[in-house]
């Protein structure tokens, strides 16, 4: 082929793809969530859809589908066409399952292309207020002193607070047992009653409590505080390090999708939580934005499920 023939393929490819960037979106957009309505992601996903639905003149409807974990969604999504119009907002758990389950029907870095990670919450630690701890040390040392004697609440085998909390009880090898609950408002009200006197969760739904003095929060499981809770110390700021875990965010889409399509609703997302409605709602959340770039925010995905994946394995734990 001669080479002028070949470079006007070459620019009439790279036209095409430019003019249907600019042309997307000319149809509504699937917003994939992988829960039910009311949860984080579905809250997330529906700002993230509000937002582009502004922004690019065609609506962003969230469609929720639950299922063993998030897994039923993004296999559905990871066999739909990469074109724009089905998009998935994801959690940790997205990462995490990859280890977790026997079976998974997606590949989270095959499958998929990262868009960004739109915010992120850390994880607390709460207790009962009957627990004398008031410190992440104090709580370590609680526990060795009283082996078998101590649980801890979680949303469910395999969610990003169970992790932490299997995480913790790992490198301080405590006699810790863990309950799982059908989602983190069971888990909270379990340590509001008592039952189990700790609770790892994500921030968001254990914030009220902590503020009303229902629960007292230990420590966030963060590199810094969060202006959620500004007075509640890192994990680090106490000395007990290594133990950083968020419940993470993000959006991504079917492999294959034109780098173009990424790029504009990463630069829409970006634009969206820059924006103070936006900021004060995530912060009410607990969660703190970031819409980083797709190679950041596919970094990120790759080290969460190295990290979670060696948890996962060290603690024996496996979803047939």
């Amino acid at each position: 082929m001669p080479m002028r023939v070949f470079g006007a393929i070459v620019v009439l490819l790279l036209g095409a793809a430019g003019c249907f960037a600019q042309t997307y979106p000319n149809k509504p957009v699937r917003v994939v969530v992988g829960f039910a309505a009311g949860g984080p992601s579905d809250v997330i996903g529906r700002i993230v859809a509000q937002k582009l639905s502004e922004a690019l003149g065609q609506q962003f409807y969230v469609e929720n589908i639950g299922g063993a974990g998030g897994n039923t969604a993004a296999g559905q999504v990871a066999r739909a066409p990469a074109d724009g119009y089905t998009i998935h907002i994801i959690s940790t758990g997205f990462m995490v399952n990859m280890t977790l389950y026997a079976r998974v029907p997606y590949d989270a870095i095959r499958d998929f292309a990262p868009v960004t990670l739109v915010a992120y919450s850390p994880n607390v630690v709460v207790v009962n207020p009957a627990v004398p701890a008031k410190t992440i040390p104090e709580l370590v040392q609680l526990i060795r002193d009283n082996p078998g004697k101590y649980s801890y609440a979680g949303p469910g085998v395999g969610s990003t607070p169970h992790l932490s909390g299997e995480l913790f009880r790992l490198s301080f090898n405590l006699d810790l047992i863990h309950v799982p609950f059908t989602g983190a408002g069971p888990a909270i009200q379990s340590t509001l009653g008592g039952h189990t006197p700790i609770a790892f969760t994500a921030l968001p739904p254990a914030l009220a409590a902590v503020k009303d003095g229902k629960l007292r929060a230990l420590g966030v499981a963060a590199t810094a505080r969060v202006a959620a809770l500004p007075d509640l110390a890192t994990f680090a700021e106490q000395g007990v390090n290594g133990q950083e875990a968020d419940t993470l965010t993000g959006l991504v889409v079917p492999a294959g999708t034109p780098k173009e399509i990424i790029d504009r609703l990463q630069q829409e997302i970006a634009k969206a939580v820059a924006q103070p409605d936006v900021k004060d709602k995530l912060a009410n959340l607990g969660f703190v934005p970031v819409a980083n770039t797709p190679e950041e925010f596919g970094a990120r995905m790759k080290a969460e499920i190295e990290k979670w994946g060696k948890v996962v394995r060290d603690a024996k734990l496996r979803i047939e």
